[in-house]
């Protein structure tokens, strides 16, 4: 009798896909089996009903699966009697891990109610839901390879864990309160802890009275340590702000539903329905005025909202109507603690208490970041919910080549290209420093034995200075290295997760982001790039204006504003003109011979043509910055915060008006700001609000990108932009840009899954590489 055997590949392995598939068969009457393999799930099926199984299945999925690619074919042999769940060899589950997900419905119920034997247990999770990649160990991914192995099962977790009809099913993380993890209180420093004075319930209630009371308390949560206090409690606030020595730098929230998010926040339905997702990330949100102390974000006009994503932040925040900070726990600037000692050692001088477990974080994963724009999600920290969840590749590309992307030195992300996939790392955070530098090569190792990869080929940025670039060069041995410019990796990770094919037509990249080594040893950052996977032409730029200082005028603002004051207007204008006002008086101040002397001989002072050191220098002119940036973008942030959003619909005429000519040297065309400068200035002296210039600026940058795309496309065949870059995650500019080049009759490609800033790098080396790989395959062909 003829059978059917369906091959599933995508997120359909440890998220209740084969208890789905047996309960769907039995329902239809089906028989035959299901089971996992090193391709993905197989099914075997014998019975009427084959036919329309995979349309049933499809609409059946459970919350965390998702089929990526189902392949059918006929098979000849004898139909068993029942349908069933059939063995999996250990050899055979090496296939990668899902991310972990925010608590189900199911569960949360479960701990709500007193007649459920999970009642306030804080670990309570099942196929739906609950910690995959962060406490995973080894492959294949199972109990014994996890973070979980420790605790036996008890006879219920045990008949649960192996019942198909129950969603607990194979659930690897399954415990209660009889057999698995536990939770405590410490004080940390000195003393006992009276836990009488913040609860007469449990420990876990304790730690949201202790917030409530002022406190501040490090919780180990599921991927890292939080630092919590009350988000209403100004005092709080900047005590934490001073112990943590986080300067300016925005704190996460996390607020217990979204009725309370909505009091301190504009939620438009696609914000709320990402809040609520399984992936839960960070969502950033029009806070309302005067609704919550300034230092949770000074400055900007969002703030990070997430809702609680495990069953013990549920039961933290249950009793608190109000936003609880929730950041990373860890003294600024370096890694999230993930272990009780590691807490106790660095944390004892910022939090009073710690609520600690004893299920061990094997994988430190942050939480992701998102932004809604234009209607989509746009991810712009990738890390729990999201990772490590695979890309299909496009069209075109080989699926036997495997690949492995070192990244970019800051947001550093690696991404593993095998079998068809493309595999980002979570984001790890900045190269400079040392823990997470070994970070990453802890989470390389662990990548590599979870996917069994063995790269025949390795991709690095092109700077020789990044330590992502060196580390890929050491790794190499005998393996070619490919170098990938900056710009066209960030390009290339836009077209990947657009599905661009291989060998679809060149499109117009725009990249705008801070630094990328550019081809002729300058720092590029403003580029207008011809490309597809295979190559690029630069064909235009910002204007290349001096950097004096290199790393130093990325951190000091005020050196971007006199170094484009000078190459467009010089001193002699400025001080004729402007000497009245603030901003001449207070670089006046400066050591200018110093820095002249080192523009006019290139001393530590490389050409620059950087959007993001653009904006530094507008946001110098406007007032809104002008010392060291507490933070990366720290002043382009705040100047795209004070816009007023009445100016930007103002008469087009009063945007500020950039040019673009053709460089005298390269022939390019370029962005030239010489006549903002001047515009500006003269905005101050007539003391024009700063929520009204920063409107005009914004609106003047986006009328110039839109005026370069049309001049670059012009009597082309190009007819799709693809946007790109750090600068890109500037809401106002990407919108004003993207819609822009769509009434002008162009396609835009922009990204969604993976961030525009250097988090997506990776994937775009990979892709490079890859079609880098192919071609000198069919050339030795």
């Amino acid at each position: 009798m003829n059978g059917a055997r369906l091959t599933v590949r995508g997120q359909v392995q440890g998220v209740g896909f084969r208890p789905t598939v047996w309960r769907l068969a039995n329902e239809m009457g089906l028989t035959g089996d299901v089971k996992n393999t090193g391709d993905g799930v197989v099914i075997q099926l014998w019975g009427d009903g084959v036919g329309v199984f995979s349309e049933r299945l499809y609409a059946a999925l459970p919350p965390l699966a998702r089929i990526e690619d189902l392949d059918i074919e006929v098979i000849n042999a004898p139909a068993p009697v029942s349908f069933g769940i059939a063995a999996s060899h250990n050899s055979e589950m090496r296939g990668g891990v899902t991310p972990d997900a925010a608590t189900c419905a199911d569960c949360l119920a479960e701990i709500r109610s007193p007649y459920e034997r999970r009642y306030r247990y804080p670990f309570a999770n099942c196929t739906n839901c609950g910690p995959r990649f962060s406490i995973v160990t080894a492959a294949p991914y199972d109990r014994a390879k996890t973070t979980m192995e420790p605790f036996d099962l008890c006879g219920p977790c045990a008949a649960e864990y192996g019942a198909p009809e129950d969603r607990r099913f194979h659930a690897q993380p399954v415990a209660c309160g009889r057999c698995g993890p536990n939770i405590w209180i410490e004080k940390l420093g000195r003393g006992a802890v009276n836990l009488e004075a913040f609860s007469m319930l449990d420990d876990v209630d304790a730690t949201g009275g202790m917030i409530m009371n002022g406190h501040i308390v490090a919780i180990r949560g599921l991927g890292g340590v939080h630092l919590a206090c009350d988000a209403t409690n100004a005092d709080a606030v900047t005590e934490l702000r001073r112990r943590k020595s986080r300067a300016g730098k925005a704190f996460a929230l996390m607020a217990r539903d979204l009725d309370v998010v909505r009091k301190y926040c504009e939620v438009s339905d696609k914000e709320a329905e990402v809040l609520s997702s399984p992936q839960a990330p960070i969502v950033l949100l029009k806070r309302k005025p005067n609704s919550l102390p300034d230092e949770i974000a000074p400055g900007l006009d969002r703030l990070g909202v997430m809702l609680p994503y495990t069953p013990f932040y549920h039961l933290i925040v249950r009793r608190i109507g109000r936003p609880v900070i929730m950041t990373s726990g860890n003294p600024s600037g370096q890694p999230q603690c993930i272990g009780n000692q590691e807490t106790r050692d660095r944390l004892a001088h910022i939090a009073d208490f710690a609520c600690f477990h004893d299920r061990d974080i094997a994988n430190r994963i942050d939480d992701s970041v998102v932004r809604v724009d234009l209607g989509r999600e746009r991810i712009l920290r990738r890390a729990r919910g999201y990772a490590p969840q695979g890309l299909v590749l496009p069209e075109g590309f080989a699926k036997d080549i495997q690949v492995l992307a070192l990244g970019s030195e800051q947001k550093n992300t690696f991404c593993l290209v095998k079998d068809g996939q493309a595999i980002v790392s979570q984001h790890m955070g900045d190269l400079e420093d040392a823990a997470t530098h070994a970070d990453v090569a802890h989470n390389l190792d662990l990548y590599g034995r979870l996917y069994d990869h063995a790269p025949t080929v390795l991709a690095v940025d092109q700077h020789p200075q990044y330590l992502s670039t060196r580390r890929g060069f050491e790794m190499a041995g005998e393996r070619p290295v490919i170098e990938v410019q900056h710009h066209h990796a960030h390009i290339a990770s836009c077209l990947a997760e657009n599905q661009r094919p291989l060998n679809a037509a060149p499109v117009l990249g725009i990249a705008l982001d801070g630094t990328g080594y550019g081809d002729d040893g300058t720092i590029w950052g403003g580029e207008f790039l011809i490309c597809d996977y295979s190559g690029y032409r630069r064909a235009g730029t910002f204007k290349p204006v001096a950097l004096p200082g290199g790393a130093a005028a990325v951190k000091q603002p005020w050196r971007n504003a006199y170094a484009h004051l000078m190459a467009e207007m010089g001193w002699g204008e400025f001080s004729m003109n402007f000497a009245d006002l603030e901003v001449y008086r207070r670089l006046n101040d400066m050591p200018r011979d110093t820095l002249n002397a080192m523009m006019e001989t290139g001393t530590n002072t490389p050409l620059a043509s950087s959007c993001g050191r653009l904006f530094d220098a507008a946001a110098v002119i406007a007032g809104i910055a002008w010392d060291a940036q507490n933070y990366e973008g720290e002043a382009a942030q705040l100047f795209e915060a004070a816009i007023e959003p009445a100016a930007l619909d103002e008469p087009l005429d009063l945007a500020y008006p950039f040019s673009v000519p053709l460089s005298g040297g390269t022939g390019l065309p370029y962005i030239e700001p010489v006549a903002v400068w001047r515009a500006m200035l003269g905005d101050l002296v007539l003391k024009t609000p700063v929520g009204v210039m920063a409107a005009r600026f914004h609106r003047g940058l986006a009328n110039a990108i839109i005026a370069m795309a049309q001049r670059i496309t012009h009597d082309t065949e190009i007819d799709t932009i693809a946007l790109s870059g750090g600068c890109f995650q500037n809401a106002t500019l990407f919108e004003l840009v993207h819609q822009g080049l769509e009434s002008s009759g162009l396609k835009v490609l922009s990204h969604s899954k993976f961030p525009a800033n250097d988090g997506g790098i990776s994937l775009g080396q990979a892709l490079v590489a890859l079609a880098a790989s192919q071609s000198e395959e069919k050339i030795c062909a």
